[in-house]
This record gives C-alpha cells, sequence and structure tokens, in this order.
C-alpha cells in the first residue's frame, strides 16, 4: 500500500474515476464509499441518457469531455463497451441557431476537437428521422457518442480494486470528521475509517456532505426531464442499441438518442424544479432511486408536440415511460472542484456530469499526488472562485435555475444576468446613473460599459459600427470615450478589481516567496509580478504597492488569489492577508490633461519627478485621503486613486468638477478594453491561465530569476529556453470584422491557435486580436486567418505595442 489515507465518498462516475486515476499514479490506500449498491448506487449517474456531446466555450470543459471519450472508448465489462461512438449532431431550425452552430464550430476548431457544419441533406443523411423541411443545417462532431456510466463505473471500479483500492456499498455517510482544521475520518453507519484526505464525489448530496466539513457548496439538484418512447415502426428490427448520431435540437430545448426500436428524449425547455440535497429520500426509500423523481407528464406536453415536429416518425409511438432525473447545476454552469479553504485535506469534485468525469478524475488524481493539475487549467472550475455573496442561498439557488433554463440559450459573452441586481455598488452609482451609465455585471459588480452622457461626442468622430454580434452590449459611444481619453482625459471606476492588504513583520518576506518580482523595495514602490505554480504555470498577476515597511496593497485578479495567499500564510501568524475591496474604491484618472486636473487639487507632488510611473504616495485630494499609484492600464499619463467607501462620492465629485472645463468625461469598460489591447497588455483568465508560463505570454519581464526562491522558480529555469507558443499580437484591417474571443486562427487551411481577447482599436483604426500561437508562425508581418461564423477574416501578426511603444506618455 502506497500514499496516504484517501477516502472518496460517492462511487458513481466521477468518484469511481478518481478512484482508478489515483491508484494508477501509486496512491492505494483509498477506500471508496457510497450509501447504495454497486455499480448502480442511486445517483445522478444511475439514471444519466449517456449523451457526450464534446462542444463547450470553455476550453478546459472541452479537454475533459475528450479525455472522458477516449478512457471511456478503452473501457469494456467482459465484452461489452463503455462508449458507443455514434457522433454527435447539433441541428438548427432558426438563422440565429445556425450563426451559433458556426460559432460552436469555431470553438472545437479552437479545442483541436474534428467537426464540421452540414447542410440540410446531410444532416437527413446522418439521422434519416430528422424532418428536411424543419431543420437548416448541423453541426457534426464524429467522436462524439453515448457513455454506457454505470458500465464505466464497473470497469473503473475493477481496475482499482485489481491494485487495491477497497469500494464499500451500502456506507452511508454520517459526518466527516475534522480536529484542528484538519480531516481525520468519515464516520458512517457501519463505523469510522480513518483518513489522511477526504474527497467528496457525492453528487446531488455534495452540499449535505459538504456542510459536515463547515463548507458552503454552491450547488443545486435540479430535476430534468427525461422520457423513452415504445417502439417506433421506422425503428423497427434495429437490434443496435444506436446507430444514428445523439442528436441535440436546441432551439427546442430538446436531446435525442437511440434506444434499439425506440428513442429516448431530454428536456430542459420545462420550468426548474429545484430540491435540496436534504429532501432526497434515502436509498432504501426511493420507489425507483434516490435521483428519480417522479414524471410529470404536464411539463412533457411541448416536447412531444415539438418532437413530433422534428421527428415524424414518432408520431406513430407513444411516450412509454419517464423520469425526472435530479442533476447538479451550479452558478456558472462549471464544476466545483478543490480543497476547502478551512479544512485541510477535505476536497470536493462536485456538479460533474458524465461528459467531463474521466477528466475529473485525472485532474483531481494530478492535483493530490503532484500538488497541481498539469492536464488541465483549472481555474474556471477552482471551488474557492466564489465571492462571499455568491454563496448566498438565495443567489446559489436563483442562479442554478437560470442556468437551467439557459443552457441550451444562444449567450452572448457580455450577456449579463437579468436577476439578483443591483448586487454590488460602488459609492459612484448614483452619479454614474444620473450620465446614463450602462451597466453590466462584473463578478457581482455594476460597472459602467459606457456613458449615455457621451453620446454628442459620437458626432464628426469616424466611429464604425461592427457586425451584428459585436454589436451587441455596444455603442458608438465606446469609441468616442476612448478616443477622448487619449486626447484630454477621463476617469474610470475601477472598483470591481479585487485589493488585498498583506501587512506583518514577515509580509516583505512572504511576498518575496511567491511573487516573481522583487518585493523588497522601497515604501511607495510598485511593482507588476506574478504568481506561479509549481510547474512554472501563471496563477494571476497581480500589483503590489509598498505602503509602509509592513504593510502592502494587492491589485489581486479574484478570489482565488485571496485563498492562494491564505493557504501560504506562514504557521507563525507573522503575516496577516484581508481582502479590503468593499471598503473602498478606485478611480483611474488617465489622459494628457489627468495632471492639470489632479495638482491644483493637493499639496502633494504629483510631476513627472514628485511621482515617478510605477510609484505611490499618500496624499489629500481636496478633503479626501487618497493612496495614489502611478499607473495606467490604458497607456496614458495617470493614477489609479483609491480611497475608503465611504469617501468615495466626493473624490468622484471633486475629480468631476475639475475635469469637466478641460474636456475631461467619464468613460467604461468599452473604452478600456480597447485601450489597453492597444498597449498590449494582458488580462489573467483571458489572454493567460494557468497553462501557460510567462516567457510564453510574453511577460518574462515580470520574472527575476536573480532574486532569491519563489514558488515555481525552478520549473521556470527549464521552461525558459523552450517556448514552443506564443501570445501574439494580430490586427484586423475589416472594421466590420470585429471578433470576440475564442475563434480559430488558420495558416491556410490549417487551424493553428486560437484568439483570447479582441477589441477595435480606435486609435489606431484596426481591429485587435490576441491570439495563442505556434512560435514560428509569430513573426511580424505574417498574414493568417481568424475563423469567425462562417467567415474567415485576414489578420496580420503585428509588432507590440500598437500604441505608444517608447512609453511617452505613459512617463510623461
Amino acid at each position: 500500500m502506497a500514499g496516504p489515507r484517501v477516502v472518496i465518498i460517492g462511487a458513481g462516475v466521477v468518484g469511481a474515476a478518481l478512484a482508478d486515476e489515483i491508484s494508477e499514479r501509486g496512491w492505494t490506500e483509498v477506500t471508496v464509499v457510497d450509501q447504495g449498491p454497486l455499480p448502480a448506487t442511486g445517483g445522478s449517474t444511475s439514471h444519466a441518457p449517456g449523451l457526450v456531446f464534446q462542444t463547450n466555450s470553455s476550453k478546459t470543459m472541452t479537454e475533459m469531455a475528450r479525455y472522458t471519450v477516449e478512457k471511456f472508448c478503452s473501457l469494456e465489462v467482459d465484452g461489452k463497451p463503455c462508449f458507443l461512438q455514434v457522433g454527435g449532431l447539433e441541428v438548427a431550425t432558426s438563422p440565429e441557431r445556425v450563426a451559433e452552430l458556426q460559432r460552436r464550430h469555431g470553438w472545437l476548431t479552437s479545442w483541436g476537437i474534428e467537426a464540421r457544419l452540414i447542410g440540410p441533406e446531410e444532416c437527413v443523411e446522418q439521422h434519416p428521422l430528422v424532418n428536411p423541411d424543419k431543420v437548416l443545417g448541423g453541426l457534426l462532431v464524429p467522436t462524439d457518442g453515448l457513455a454506457k456510466a454505470v458500465l464505466a463505473v464497473e470497469a473503473q471500479i475493477r481496475r482499482a480494486t485489481e491494485r487495491g483500492v477497497r469500494f464499500l456499498a451500502r456506507h452511508e455517510v454520517l459526518d466527516v470528521q475534522h480536529t484542528e482544521g484538519r480531516v481525520t475520518g468519515v464516520l458512517t453507519d457501519q463505523g469510522e475509517i480513518p483518513a489522511d484526505i477526504v474527497v467528496c464525489c457525492a453528487g446531488i448530496w455534495g452540499p449535505k456532505i459538504a456542510r459536515m466539513a463547515g463548507m458552503n457548496l454552491p450547488l443545486t439538484p435540479l430535476a430534468h426531464q427525461l422520457a423513452w418512447t415504445g417502439p417506433v415502426p421506422a425503428l423497427a428490427g434495429q437490434t443496435e442499441e444506436a446507430v444514428r448520431p445523439i442528436l441535440r435540437h436546441q432551439d427546442a430545448d430538446l436531446y435525442y438518442r437511440d434506444r434499439f426500436d425506440g428513442l429516448g428524449i431530454g428536456y430542459y425547455g420545462h420550468r426548474p424544479m429545484p430540491i435540496t440535497a436534504d429532501e432526497i429520500l434515502s436509498v432504501d426509500d426511493a420507489d425507483e432511486m434516490p435521483s428519480v423523481l417522479k414524471f410529470t407528464e404536464e411539463d412533457f406536453e411541448e416536447a412531444w408536440t415539438e418532437t413530433q415536429s422534428l421527428i415524424p416518425a414518432t408520431r406513430e409511438a407513444k411516450v412509454e415511460e419517464g423520469i425526472n432525473g435530479l442533476f447538479s447545476f451550479t452558478t456558472d454552469g462549471l464544476p466545483l472542484l478543490g480543497e476547502s479553504p478551512d479544512v485541510k485535506g477535505f476536497w470536493v469534485a462536485e456538479a460533474v456530469w458524465v461528459t467531463h468525469s474521466a477528466g475529473v478524475g485525472r485532474a483531481m488524481a494530478e492535483w493530490l499526488v503532484d500538488g497541481h493539475c498539469s492536464s488541465f487549467d483549472l481555474h474556471e472550475c477552482d471551488v474557492n472562485r466564489f465571492e462571499p455573496h455568491q454563496l448566498a442561498p438565495e443567489y446559489v439557488l436563483a442562479r442554478d435555475c437560470r442556468n437551467f433554463a439557459e443552457v441550451y440559450d444562444i449567450l452572448h459573452p457580455l450577456q449579463p444576468p437579468e436577476d439578483l441586481r443591483p448586487l454590488r455598488t460602488s459609492p459612484f452609482y448614483a452619479r454614474q446613473q444620473e450620465l446614463g451609465a450602462f451597466f453590466l455585471d462584473a463578478n457581482g459588480w455594476e460597472r459602467p460599459q459606457w456613458y449615455e452622457a457621451n453620446a454628442g461626442l459620437v458626432e464628426g468622430r469616424s466611429i464604425v459600427t461592427p457586425n451584428d454580434w459585436a454589436a451587441r452590449f455596444w455603442s458608438p459611444i465606446v469609441g468616442a470615450e476612448a478616443q477622448v481619453t487619449r486626447e484630454t482625459v477621463a476617469m474610470y471606476d475601477m472598483t470591481a478589481l479585487k485589493r488585498l492588504e498583506v501587512s506583518g513583520p514577515g509580509s516583505a518576506a512572504f511576498l518575496e516567496r511567491l511573487c516573481t518580482g522583487k518585493i523588497d523595495k522601497s515604501v511607495g514602490s510598485v511593482t507588476y509580478t506574478l504568481l506561479l505554480d509549481h510547474d512554472g504555470g501563471i496563477r494571476s498577476d497581480i500589483t503590489v504597492a509598498r505602503l509602509a515597511p509592513d504593510r502592502f496593497q494587492i491589485g489581486a485578479n479574484g478570489n482565488l488569489d485571496l485563498d492562494w495567499f491564505t493557504r501560504h500564510l506562514p504557521a507563525d501568524g507573522t503575516v496577516q492577508v484581508r481582502d479590503t475591496t468593499a471598503g473602498t474604491c478606485c478611480i483611474g484618472l488617465w489622459g494628457p490633461l489627468a495632471r492639470e486636473v489632479l495638482q491644483p487639487l493637493t499639496d502633494a507632488d504629483f510631476s513627472r519627478d514628485g511621482l515617478k510611473y510605477f510609484r505611490a504616495k499618500q496624499a489629500y485630494i481636496g478633503s479626501v485621503p487618497v493612496t495614489a499609484m502611478r499607473l495606467s492600464y490604458v497607456g496614458e499619463l495617470g493614477w489609479e486613486l483609491y480611497t475608503t467607501a465611504d469617501q468615495g462620492q466626493k473624490l468622484w465629485d471633486t475629480l468631476w468638477e475639475a475635469a469637466r472645463p478641460l474636456g475631461g468625461i467619464v468613460a467604461g469598460r468599452g473604452a478600456f478594453n480597447s485601450l489597453r489591447l492597444e498597449k498590449g497588455y494582458r488580462s489573467f483568465g483571458t489572454d493567460m491561465t494557468y497553462e501557460h508560463d510567462p516567457y510564453e505570454a510574453g511577460v518574462g519581464f515580470a520574472v527575476r530569476l536573480d532574486k532569491g526562491d519563489f514558488i515555481g522558480k525552478a520549473a521556470l529555469e527549464q521552461r525558459k529556453a523552450d517556448v514552443r507558443r506564443r501570445l501574439t499580437c494580430l490586427t484586423v484591417d475589416d472594421p466590420q470584422a470585429v471578433v470576440m474571443g475564442k475563434e480559430p486562427v488558420y495558416d491556410g487551411d490549417r487551424p493553428v491557435g486560437y484568439v483570447t481577447s479582441a477589441a477595435f482599436g480606435y486609435t489606431i483604426g484596426k481591429g485587435i486580436a490576441y491570439a495563442w500561437l505556434p512560435a514560428e508562425l509569430a513573426t511580424t508581418g505574417r498574414t493568417l486567418q481568424i475563423g469567425y461564423f462562417d467567415r474567415r477574416v485576414e489578420a496580420v501578426v503585428a509588432e507590440e505595442p500598437l500604441f505608444d511603444p517608447t512609453m511617452s506618455r505613459l512617463r510623461g
């Protein structure tokens, strides 16, 4: 036996995958417990229809699905396959869905999955039951198919058992035992099981189990309708379980699969039917199984009518059986993976469907055994990504139900939620409303995208309207605000960016250990630096301002940064970290006239030498105490001005009164994003993530290999000499082709990369797209193409930054 003592709670498709993967890596002192019988334990796995569609806007989720397909294709039980690779077909019955399938094809191409768009005739060839008069086109993915979920569980249980893993059926978990912030074991109705690590893979029971370890899991079980027809005469004599592709009719929230001479029909168009984990019946009390609720025929009527329209052969059949099956939904539609922030050794792998199960099993095994995941970028899936308000029961229920309702909807990348708003507002909110701000959601914050008060600025400017898709949640005012920022001065609300305070006598040494840059510098220094994982991958990019010998302000990217800092705090109590975001606010004052606005308002010296670039100081702006940092993410002279929330509105009014006579404006995030891309500034989570290193991402300047040791340094020293891909700046001359991100990039007919961030550059008069490309293609002047819906848009590799390469405006 090897490795720590591990208990996995739940022997469904996730728990079985983790047991298999972790034992394959040498950890065999593993016990898997489940309240139900094996291998069909009564959870979601036991009734799952098994459809595996790999298409996803998330690269990580697609890669996890691909791994699941590959693994399941290699598994069998007594000669019976665990995966039927019949392909997947999504059909469009509206012009809007045709365009959406083109976009989805772009994702697949970007992520390296074989797929092709097909016309109506071929849709019918692939699935002859489909009504040829109803279908306008389709998306075919040959490697999709049907997972035999219970068989896959059995196959993985057998493999893990051969390595020494113990599986205990009919063991109900009563408690997760922990002492002094560390897991010690699991209490079941048949006794205690000691453990160093406990992994909750309980699915729809996840919130109940997590609560035993003091963890609030933002997951809601929701019922989803699945019906089975009786014999369909057109399928008479079909002896194979499945011969046609699995089928999605997303315009009507429906999917279909073969089952010999009948069909399975899944439906998302009904009302959300949430239930709590505590309300789910026990294995012994449930009529069929705990995850199966009584079929509500009235909710299925519209689905059956639409089915008979899309698949006319079903008019000669009947719905003979149906269930309302429980599945897990989360507030952002992504899994919940990772370790509890409060109880060491308690991990979760929750809200994982069959489609991604083997990928999640591999990811969790790598994370546990190696200390990090090398196969997938998990920043979107980390359970510690949520802000406190996102764990509120009302928020979780509302957003989980919304995600159920929108599961097949066509969603724009900028589309904000409509419910539970406003949630978080800056002290400037009332003033922004007065100026006609158009708000989008930024991690719960109401953040202006543009201001209708600036509509008059559009007149006389050449601001081209982009294509219809890019023009959603856009206004020509965005272009005017960007141009005026470069001409005079603008105020930007930067409050939504997370702020942390690190303090204590050990704080400088602590930050030196975590950061790639030199932090132990003079008071007033500001450093752009990176946080790396042990493999050298970028966990975040942050700014660190030294405000006192033992106090630093961190400009962070989100709650994962706070979690990373907290997990690495020294045990001796010499360092404290706290989130100061809610009690503070920030205005970015940027533009060539920024100094003319600010200097008359203060006795402090804001001249070029009085506060140099990347320096900070405390000052009074009028009567408001501020921390001023000489930073600019729009590439213009200016400052980030921080104060406490109670004085935020006064700071806004003071600056606004001084800026207006000089032609100053307020500006929104639309202009900000355009200006930052002109300057070549990266955005963590979009342009670079855990899977990238600093040299690939073009931020190697933030790494000081000549300083003392820091997390990831040893790995970087090996990776530095082997840069095979680069984050590359592309420009697009066609103003109608403003891409949005995640589109494939082609070299001739060969897909070679994908777009990360994109916007129109209103200063340079061209579209801008940053993309990951093979290093040999990232050469200035090279012509490539971007796949955009049904078009190929010509793009040229450009030298960056596109604006102010000498930094004269920033340092002025």
